[in-house]
């Protein structure tokens, strides 16, 4: 079953200076743009991450702090990122846990509008897992019978996220082409903000996912302690998250 598009499809994978959505940056990211008529638009891009790469990136990546030294700072590609992830759904793997929130976070510390409410999020890891749980390197081996060459290569990772999509589409006829279908089988939580901190309950109310407030309505929680929130505000929270959580705040003044 081929995909059905209605509009692009961005398949996207970063290399970071570490695993913190909160304080690393993104020092690579690659992505295959593919259009409706089956056209496709790739681009391999490298920023200065204004921050030292940790040995354990390096490690994985290949990609070393001279690497970058001379590239822009992602500020410098901000605007015109989002101009091509504009008007799009936005696919990967892992995207919805990682890729997506920390890629949202370097929009807000530079302060460009990146809207991704509209968007439609595919998580190809999400349908592996709930088929065959695996990694990616196992993945691409299970489903498009190859090794997969130059793994954690970010391009190589996005061209491999791309096949393995198209393959799981062929492998499972309960799997719907169509990126809605998609989007909703690979939603892992409902979630409010993209780091899952808050989240739906049955009833739609907004509630927090973590700590001793898990499962408890927000706003009844800034209500009865409102150092709650300045904790929060205060704390190793994504900015997307404190946002979110200042929007539901400002319902009750």
């Amino acid at each position: 079953m081929a995909l059905k598009l209605t509009r692009p499809l961005i398949f996207f994978d970063i290399e970071t200076t570490g695993l913190s959505i909160s304080t690393d940056r993104i020092v690579e990211l690659c992505f295959v743009k593919v259009y409706p008529n089956g056209n496709e638009e790739a681009q391999s891009l490298r920023f200065n991450p204004q921050m030292p790469i940790s040995a354990e990136a390096t490690a994985v990546t290949g990609i070393t702090n001279e690497d970058v030294k001379d590239c822009p700072t992602f500020k410098e590609k901000a605007t015109e990122l989002a101009k091509i992830f504009t008007g799009c759904d936005i696919a990967g793997y892992n995207s919805n846990g990682f890729d997506v929130p920390l890629l949202v976070e370097e929009f807000l510390r530079v302060g460009v509008d990146f809207d991704i409410s509209k968007a439609k999020l595919v998580d190809v890891q999400t349908i592996f897992f709930k088929k065959e749980p695996r990694t990616l390197t196992a993945a691409y081996s299970f489903y498009c019978n190859k090794d997969l060459e130059n793994a954690h290569s970010a391009m190589a990772d996005t061209r491999a996220t791309y096949e393995v999509l198209k393959a799981q589409l062929e492998r499972y006829p309960d799997l719907a082409g169509d990126v809605n279908f998609l989007a909703d089988f690979t939603k892992r939580n409902d979630n409010v903000d993209l780091a899952g901190r808050i989240v739906y309950n049955e009833q739609r109310q907004e509630v927090f996912n973590f700590g001793k407030y898990r499962g408890k309505p927000v706003l009844e929680v800034l209500q009865r302690d409102p150092a709650f929130y300045a904790w929060m505000m205060q704390g190793d929270f994504t900015q997307n998250t404190k946002q979110v959580l200042t929007k539901l705040r400002l319902k009750l003044l």
